[in-house]
């Protein structure tokens, strides 16, 4: 590590840097639904942070990725390598609510495990 002493502030600087998360935290809350039916095709999710309709709108277009593990590995294909974790992706198609809550798509619908459990939003693609 280095410091050095810039008038009253001093920086340190270190040769490892943390690494950097690239994506915001967020909850899987359950399905869009009316009284009566619940609608699979859409998902509700609670992002960190974002605690009111007018926050949700950076998020809109970006992309969402469920993360979990299975039993058994997927199959090598070229360099990549077998692996117990599979992602299922989607995007955030619009607010719901006045609290914060937006609506996702997926490509595939999340499972009822799901239900409660994490989810990445990355910050691409950009909008800005």
């Amino acid at each position: 590590t280095r410091s050095w002493n810039c008038g009253l502030l001093v920086v340190k600087l270190k040769a490892m840097a943390q690494p950097v998360r690239l994506y915001s935290k967020a909850v899987f809350l359950g399905y869009t639904r009316g009284l009566r039916n619940q609608h699979e095709k859409t998902s509700l999710v609670r992002i960190e942070g974002v605690n009111e309709k007018s926050d949700t709108d950076f998020y809109l277009g970006k992309r969402v990725a469920y993360v979990y593990r299975v039993k058994t590995k997927t199959v090598a294909k070229g360099d990549k390598k077998a692996s117990r974790i599979r992602v299922i992706w989607g995007k955030v198609t619009r607010s719901h609510g006045n609290t914060g809550v937006v609506r996702a798509k997926f490509r595939h619908n999340l499972p009822p495990k799901a239900i409660g459990g994490s989810l990445r939003v990355m910050l691409y693609p950009s909008r800005v």
